[in-house]
Parts: structure tokens; C-alpha cells; sequence
């Protein structure tokens, strides 16, 4: 098996965006050299590759990660640090789409993710601003009011705290009046997330995990019952292999690439905001994002800065141009940011699966895979590395929270992918009225 570059789209490198600029500095690592023996070889330095690699060593293994860039490179330090629990589907959906024995298990570990962060955020004091006053969701139509209270129902069923609010509580929560409801997470939170992802790698190396940036995997060969990965300066011999690349995932392992659709995702943040202006903007704190397809996305972090986004993939200029969708956004969302400046705007890859549910793979023994988290990387990817560890340590088959699926190119993979990036510009075309 043979990795080539996983050509997803990013338009901006890390450095243009907001989180590199503010982010906690990287725990020295260097390139891999030499030869190296390991229990396990973690391919991937996000928040799935960084999170197995934590709690393997913890288990007692011997674990070696190689990531072809720097921690958080990809879509786990560029996205907009919303901490979700479970998945954007109703838990009714979930059931549907994998089975009971399984959607109660991914249930029931989903809805604990925001913990599982805040408790290793905790434990190994990681700085990275960690916000635990909810998310909000709101409905961008009056029609999808009805969709909001049904998710709050059936999570509220299951013990879920979630508090539902009309237009005009919507608009004090929120410090705007264009939505018509919405729902607050109170599990939920908000982090600076290239500041986790760097601190869940930090985390591991604390507890024995050896950790090398600059250095992609080349290839992945089995040989008898070991596993070699190589990379430009070293190799890897290793019983078991973790693959954590997500949707920046190549050749490496054949149909890996094409069973997930990379979707972008395009973040803008302002300067600063005055005292007197930020009280007017999300007043109850947190974060928000509506019900578009396409949606909307916004929160402050802790220099009072608007982080203001939307899926897709956007070239831009000059963001001083009134004309451009993010000032367009902000005066539609917050007219009394109408003189305020941006500062940095910055883009990622999230990986969509066509039912919206992640994936496991293990195409051969010693090899697992997980990818598909649809958006919400912090708080799956947290558990799924989590999950890997379990698994490679012992857990059964029976007891994991999704089936083992074979390795199946999406359909029309492309297709779709150019289908999602239409719709997003479409949607941002036809104006602001809902």
C-alpha cells in the first residue's frame, strides 16, 4: 500500500487562520529517523489519531504516531471549536440507520463526549479554553422550529439537558432577531481547538507515546503478522495500526480515500470587539449555528472576537469588500457590526459519509480505521480514538459502537462532492431571508 497526497482543497494554510495565531505552543517533535518497533503505529495527528495514541499508552502499549505535518493540521485545528454530543442526527435516526444494539451503544458514548473532553482537558491541564455553557441550534425558517423540538424530544427522553426557547428568547440568547426558535445544548461546549489538538498530543507524549511531525506515512505493508509503515527518514514495525487521517485520508489504504466526501468548511474572525458591542453579541455566551443546509456558524473566543462561518470552500480577496458573503453575513446576523474589521479568515476539510454516520474498518488483522464524524470532529474523534484503544486492548466486536463495515467507495463520489459545494454557494447567493 502506497500513501499519495489526500489533495483535499484547503485554500488557506494553517498559519492564515485565527487559531494558529493564538494557539499554545507545539510540544517539540521531529521527523522520524531510523528504525522503530512499536505495539501500535498511529497514522494521524488529529483529535483521533492523538486521542488513541493517549490511550494506548495509558493501556501500556507502545505507541509511535506519525503525522505528515504538524499536530492539528488538518480539519481538527481549523474548524470552529463547537464541542457537540452525539451526532446531527435525532437519536431515532440513529437507531434506524445502524441497528438498536449498535445505536445504543454510539448513543449512549456520543452523549458523553463533551465530558470526556473536559475531563482530559482537566487532568492534563490543557489550556485551551475550554467553555462549557452550551450550544445553541436555531431554526432559520418557521418550519424548522418543528424539526428543533423534535430533536430536543427524543434527547430529553434519554436524559439529554436541552431547553427549548421561542422567537423573542431566541433573540435575547442570541443578540439577533433572525431566527424564529431554537435549542441550547447544555452538554455541549466550546474550546480553541488547534490549542486541544495540540494538547491531547502533548497529553499522550506525557504518557509515553513517542510523536514525530513532518513525516507521512509512504507505505503500509503487512508482513506475516506485523504491520510496516515507512516514512522519507524511518520506518515503523508494529503489531496493530491505527489509520486516523479522516477525510485528508490517500491511497494509503485502497478505497480509503473514496469512502469518505471532504466537504469544506470557511471561518472568518474579527478584530477585537469594544465592551459595549460584545455585550450584544451571543449574550448568554456559547456558541450557535442554524438549521441551512449550508449553515451558518458563530462564537466569540476569549479576546472577544466574532468567529463567523459556513461550509464550503470560499476564495477571497479582499475582505474589506461590503460585497463579500462573510460582511454580508455579519450585517445581516449583527447590523451593529457594520464598521467592523476583519482579521484572518482560513478554511478546512471535514469528511461526510452519504447516511451521515461514521465509519469502522478493519480490512485486515491489525488495522483499524475509523473516519466520517459529518462536522463534528472534537468530541467523536475524542471518542473514537478512545474506542480504537479499547478495541486494540480487548474490547469485543459486540460491545463497539458501530458495525465493522467493509471498505466501499462512495458512489458518485465526486459527484456529490460537487453537488454539496453548488449548494453552498447557491445558498449563499440567494441572499439572507428566511
Amino acid at each position: 500500500m502506497t500513501g499519495h497526497s489526500s489533495g483535499t482543497p484547503d485554500i488557506h494554510n494553517l498559519n492564515d487562520s485565527l487559531w494558529y495565531a493564538t494557539a499554545i505552543p507545539e510540544k517539540k517533535s521531529s521527523p522520524l529517523q531510523g528504525k522503530r518497533v512499536a505495539d501500535v503505529a498511529v497514522i494521524g495527528g488529529g483529535f483521533t489519531g492523538c486521542s488513541a495514541a493517549l490511550h494506548l499508552a495509558l493501556q501500556g502499549a507502545a505507541v509511535v504516531l506519525v503525522e505528515s505535518n504538524e499536530i492539528g493540521w488538518g480539519g481538527s485545528g481549523r474548524n470552529a471549536g463547537l464541542c457537540n454530543a452525539g451526532l446531527w442526527l435525532d437519536p431515532d435516526d440513529v437507531m434506524d440507520r445502524v441497528g438498536h444494539h449498535h445505536g445504543t451503544k454510539l448513543i449512549a458514548g456520543l452523549t458523553e463526549t463533551p465530558k470526556l473532553v473536559s475531563n482530559i482537558i482537566g487532568r492534563y491541564n490543557i489550556d485551551c479554553d475550554w467553555d462549557p455553557r452550551g450550544v445553541v441550534k436555531a431554526a432559520f425558517k418557521p418550519s424548522h422550529v418543528k424539526g428543533l423540538d423534535r430533536h430536543a424530544e427524543q434527547w430529553r427522553k434519554l436524559g439529554a439537558d436541552i431547553e427549548s426557547f421561542d422567537r423573542e428568547q431566541t433573540s435575547n440568547i442570541l443578540g439577533t432577531t433572525r431566527y424564529h426558535g431554537s435549542i441550547i445544548d447544555h452538554r455541549s461546549g466550546t474550546l480553541h481547538p488547534l490549542s486541544y489538538a495540540r494538547g491531547l498530543a502533548r497529553a499522550a507524549q506525557t504518557e509515553g507515546a513517542s510523536i514525530h511531525t513532518h513525516s507521512p506515512a509512504l507505505t503500509l505493508e503487512r508482513d506475516g503478522s506485523k504491520w510496516n509503515v515507512s516514512t522519507p527518514d524511518g520506518s515503523i514495525c508494529a503489531d496493530s495500526v491505527v489509520l486516523a487521517t479522516n477525510a485528508y485520508s490517500n491511497s494509503l489504504v485502497p478505497g480509503l480515500k473514496e469512502s469518505v466526501i471532504p466537504v469544506g468548511c470557511f471561518m472568518c474572525a474579527t478584530e477585537p470587539l469594544g465592551q459595549n458591542i460584545v455585550r450584544t453579541i451571543l449574550p448568554a455566551g456559547g456558541a450557535m449555528y442554524d438549521t441551512q443546509p449550508s449553515m451558518y456558524f458563530a462564537r466569540l473566543d476569549r479576546e472577544r472576537r466574532l468567529i463567523l462561518g459556513t461550509l464550503g470552500y470560499f476564495r477571497i480577496k479582499d475582505l474589506s469588500d461590503k460585497r463579500t458573503w462573510p460582511n454580508r453575513i455579519m450585517r445581516w446576523l449583527f447590523p451593529q457590526l457594520e464598521n467592523v474589521g476583519w482579521t484572518h479568515h482560513w478554511s478546512g476539510t471535514i469528511g461526510f459519509t452519504p447516511d451521515h454516520v461514521p465509519r469502522l474498518y478493519s480490512p485486515e488483522p491489525g488495522l483499524y480505521i475509523t473516519l466520517g464524524y459529518n462536522g463534528r470532529g472534537i468530541g467523536p474523534g475524542t471518542f473514537f480514538g478512545k474506542m480504537l484503544a479499547g478495541w486494540i486492548g480487548g474490547t469485543p466486536e459486540s460491545d463497539l459502537p458501530l458495525p465493522i463495515d467493509p471498505i466501499k467507495p462512495i458512489t458518485f463520489r465526486h459527484t456529490r462532492q460537487l453537488f454539496y459545494q453548488t449548494a453552498f454557494r447557491a445558498s449563499l447567493l440567494r441572499g439572507f431571508v428566511s
